[in-house]
């Protein structure tokens, strides 16, 4: 039961991130630089007050792999922060969903699995709920926003998330929280440069307390401590678990944003967001029943 709310708590803190994003008066390459350092100090203090040491070799011999998902993860950051701003959250939450059906599509040619019946109808299905996403515009109580250009960063940001999930398949020797935290720490190098060069940085300074508390609470909750949370949880709870509580991030993402921001879906989009969802849940379920029967014949043999 521990585990258990862990992940709905880590999902609940994961849903609400879009709503502090939308009220920081940063670029989205900041905010997303800003969240790296300190989610990174984070999980730092955290592996010590956990005893988790770092395993030097196994990062070594992961080391590109590391920089490279790294990097996916700090511009991922960057382009979902920017669909935020261009969509609504409601919008960019069902794009940015997509990248499971990314990493099914792509699957059978870098994992060489087999793409199955099954896979290829989750993937048919998610495309029409996409459609009907991005050809019904949503409302909102204020603000304008080009609805295609945010579902089009949110894609690329589950694009960029995709190729993490598939980079961390190779990826031998470290743990999840190990990964995470080098992850992390790269992020947020590759992210200093590019924000320097850029961006006109803003002076913290002259930031409203609003904005710092939020950039904070993104660093040091979301990141930090949502990770933390997640990660603890995943060692006690089963695959198919992980898998359905995992919905309640994208659930509660577009029911805070109704609650706080006033955004609502049309029962169009409602359908959509519910077929994208759907068929990720339906995809990712036939993969583990597989892996069961696999592990049952293995057990057989």
């Amino acid at each position: 039961m521990k585990g258990q709310v862990r992940l709905i708590t880590a999902m609940l803190i994961f849903g609400s991130l879009g709503i502090f994003v939308k009220n920081i008066n940063l670029s989205s390459s900041e905010i997303a630089l800003y969240r790296g350092v300190i989610g990174s100090i984070f999980l730092i203090c955290a592996s010590f007050l956990v005893k988790q040491k770092l395993s030097f070799k196994a990062i070594k011999r992961n080391g590109i792999l590391l920089i490279l998902s790294g990097a996916a993860i700090g511009f991922n950051w960057i382009f979902l922060f920017e669909a935020y701003r261009f969509t609504t959250i409601s919008n960019a939450t069902i794009s940015y969903y997509f990248a499971p059906v990314f990493v099914m599509a792509l699957a059978p040619m870098i994992l060489k699995e087999k793409l199955t019946a099954g896979k290829v109808s989750s993937i048919i299905v998610a495309m029409i709920g996409l459609f009907l996403v991005v050809n019904n515009g949503g409302s909102s109580a204020s603000g304008s926003y080009n609805h295609t250009v945010g579902i089009l960063y949110g894609l690329s940001a589950a694009a960029l998330y995709a190729s993490v999930i598939l980079m961390n398949k190779f990826i031998k020797n470290l743990s999840g929280f190990e990964t995470t935290l080098i992850q992390l720490m790269l992020a947020s190098l590759v992210l200093t440069p590019y924000v320097y060069l850029k961006e006109d940085i803003t002076d913290v300074t002259a930031l409203s307390l609003q904005s710092i508390v939020f950039i904070l609470i993104i660093g040091i909750v979301h990141t930090g401590f949502a990770y933390y949370l997640y990660f603890g949880a995943i060692k006690e709870l089963k695959g198919h678990t992980i898998a359905i509580l995992s919905y309640i991030d994208p659930i509660s993402a577009v029911i805070f944003a109704a609650i706080f921001l006033s955004e609502s879906l049309s029962f169009l989009q409602m359908i959509g967001g519910a077929l994208v969802l759907g068929s990720t849940f339906i995809g990712g379920r036939g993969t583990s029943k597989k892996r069961k029967k696999v592990k049952m014949r293995r057990k057989t043999v």
